[in-house]
């Protein structure tokens, strides 16, 4: 549910700290919303939720520490990509943390918050190479996470796995998180890839916690990474 705004309301110019309300008031429109979307960084990617946006700048909900990189891109669930810049972040009372970000170029609103384009919305779907080890029949074989969701995940494994056959994940760094694993079914294969469906959906905040664990960023970005993340900028404008 979105609730458009021809300027920027009192409620905001108390949640947004000065400096980004007066640009916001400058944009052509503030619009509020509560919609789940995907920050990508050189760290990771992590879920996320959008709380406003305008033609130049959104604020985000992360459900944990903003990663520290000045850059990144937000994906929707449409696939638009969008690059921006950081531009503040602070904590927030449900223990992640708000932030700020300004759009490299401005966009249309109205088309940013209908998520027009050229492929159908699906859920936020995380990509990232986590190892593991996958169990079935009693047998463990290892095998590799491509990309995680909150109904299920895509896994690589050597293992020929039969479709709607039950597994179990154990992955790497989340051991603690679930000793007994993650239990699935196969839905789809090609080849050495296998889709998975869970057999319990996570919630946004649990997927969330889940890949900040297995994608730790350092308290400051690499020159490496900081890099990068200025030339994949540069190549979007």
């Amino acid at each position: 549910m979105t609730i458009p705004e021809t300027t920027a309301s009192p409620t905001l110019s108390r949640l947004i700290p000065p400096d980004l309300y007066q640009d916001l008031r400058e944009d052509t429109r503030t619009t509020l919303l509560i919609r789940s979307a995907k920050l990508i960084c050189p760290s990771g990617e992590y879920a996320c939720l959008l709380r406003d946006v305008s033609s130049g700048g959104v604020r985000l909900r992360l459900f944990h520490a903003t990663p520290p990189e000045p850059y990144a891109f937000l994906e929707m669930a449409n696939g638009e990509i969008y690059p921006m810049e950081k531009k503040w972040c602070r904590p927030d009372q449900a223990g992640g943390d708000q932030a700020g970000f300004r759009f490299l170029q401005p966009i249309d609103v109205d088309r940013f918050i209908e998520e027009a384009g050229d492929y159908p919305r699906r859920p936020v779907r995380l990509r990232l190479e986590c190892h593991g080890q996958l169990f079935t029949d009693g047998r463990s074989t290892p095998m590799v996470l491509r990309n995680i969701s909150q109904g299920g995940a895509l896994i690589e494994t050597t293992t020929w796995l039969a479709l709607h056959q039950t597994v179990r994940l154990v992955i790497d760094g989340m051991s603690e998180r679930f000793a007994p694993g993650i239990f699935a079914q196969v839905r789809w294969r090609n080849r050495y890839h296998h889709g998975l469906a869970f057999d319990r959906a996570f919630r946004l905040d649990e997927l969330a916690a889940h890949a900040k664990v297995l994608q730790p960023f350092a308290v400051q970005p690499s020159p490496a990474a900081t890099a990068l993340a200025s030339q994949l900028m540069a190549r979007s404008c």
